[in-house]
């Protein structure tokens, strides 16, 4: 299993690199053990991380209430738990959003 998500009883856990202040947010793939997003938000006020929890619902099609931020909020690197999602995290990396 690749080291930048884990799957436990119906729950995604995502490790990430987030690289705020971009002019889309985007899937960028794979940054050594996390995968990298860009996103299109300053890192001011909680912006970037409201702006990716955002990205994640849509991509994974779950409501917010079953996205949370575990670790980083004030980091770059950060570790998001997603519940109940039918998608598989594999799909991250050649969607179109990953090029």
């Amino acid at each position: 299993m690749p080291d930048w998500y884990r799957v436990k009883d119906g729950r995604l856990t995502l490790t990430l690199h987030v690289q705020p202040g971009a002019k889309r947010t985007e899937i960028m793939g794979l940054h050594g053990d996390a995968l990298k997003i860009r996103v299109a938000a300053a890192a001011v006020e909680g912006q970037a991380n409201t702006r990716l929890l955002d990205f994640l619902r849509r991509v994974f099609e779950v409501p917010a209430s079953r996205i949370t931020l575990k670790q980083g909020e004030h980091a770059r690197r950060k570790v998001v738990e997603i519940e109940g999602s039918q998608i598989a995290p594999e799909a991250l990396l050649t969607g179109p959003d990953s090029s």
